[in-house]
């Protein structure tokens, strides 16, 4: 049976991301692994630039789709940047400058274009038949299969609060959740624990078999 460990929001935290990828090796004590990854990788923390070419390497080392790294809003608005469809000022406001600074450069265009490349291939979502993996959310009022991508990576109303089934578990990141514990509904799981803030930063351990979560590990 495999093991799916699905990351929150990591923004810039390397040290408590290679913490808990050792900490998700070492539960699944040799068993079949993934690792899914809810996005925002970058911005904000000490170490954007580190935590990308943590996850560049994971994906090198570990079989082919056994490594999931999906879009966060926080990608996204670096490559808008990039695209002049948005304005350098409003990334930078939103964590920006520690990213720039954490590669040793000025500007977005000056990113490793390897890294930009991979970012901009990131997935939006990841469906396995149980959970449906997307960095904020989902509109409640369309199906799953025709999300549109803002939502995907921005909604938090009225997503948060519904309680409708859609047919899996929604796992997601993007709202903080500031008591450090991760929050599970009927229809949805928030692993966005503030890791960036000082909160831990979350793996919700799954099977094959049951639809939520069987335990979480974290590291403070």
């Amino acid at each position: 049976m495999q093991l799916t460990y699905a990351i929150g929001d990591i923004h810039g935290s390397l040290d408590k991301l290679k913490a808990l990828v050792a900490g998700c090796r070492e539960h699944a004590k040799g068993r079949q692994m993934k690792l899914v990854f809810l996005g925002d990788y970058i911005d904000r923390g000490p170490d954007p630039a580190g935590v990308v070419r943590l996850l560049l390497r994971l994906q090198s080392e570990l079989p082919p789709g056994k490594v999931i790294a999906l879009r966060g809003n926080h990608e996204a608005m670096a490559l808008a940047v990039l695209d002049g469809a948005m304005p350098a000022s409003s990334w930078l406001m939103n964590g920006g400058t520690t990213t720039l600074r954490s590669y040793g450069v000025s500007r977005v265009d000056d990113l490793p274009r390897p890294h930009l490349d991979w970012m901009r291939a990131l997935h939006l979502t990841y469906d396995d038949g149980l959970r449906f993996f997307v960095h904020a959310g989902v509109d409640p009022q369309m199906p799953l299969g025709v999300q549109d991508e803002q939502k995907l990576l921005w909604i938090r109303e009225p997503f948060l609060s519904d309680d409708r089934d859609y047919g899996r578990l929604v796992v997601h990141g993007h709202t903080p959740v500031e008591n450090g514990t991760p929050e599970l509904r009927s229809n949805r799981l928030n692993l966005d624990t503030a890791a960036v803030f000082g909160g831990p930063l979350t793996a919700a351990v799954f099977d094959d078999a049951t639809t939520g979560p069987l335990e979480y590990l974290q590291v403070e």
